[in-house]
């Protein structure tokens, strides 16, 4: 489907507050999925760090 103009496109053929709104539903899942699996990651490593930590600390000890 070709748009004759910005104004066209932006109306998608008198569908637009059906698709804008999907698109910016879409949009705002993807970042938040993006933004989620970055603040797991970063929980992760920290928990990963502080068991180590406590595993040298208890082998030091054993020493």
């Amino acid at each position: 489907m070709a748009f004759d103009s910005l104004h066209a496109f932006l109306m998608m053929g008198g569908y637009a507050s059906y698709v804008w709104p999907a698109w910016g539903v879409t949009a705002l899942l993807l970042v938040g999925s993006v933004w989620h699996a970055r603040l797991e990651r970063r929980r992760v490593l920290r928990d990963l760090r502080r068991r180590n930590r406590r595993e040298r600390h208890a082998t030091a000890r054993q020493s």
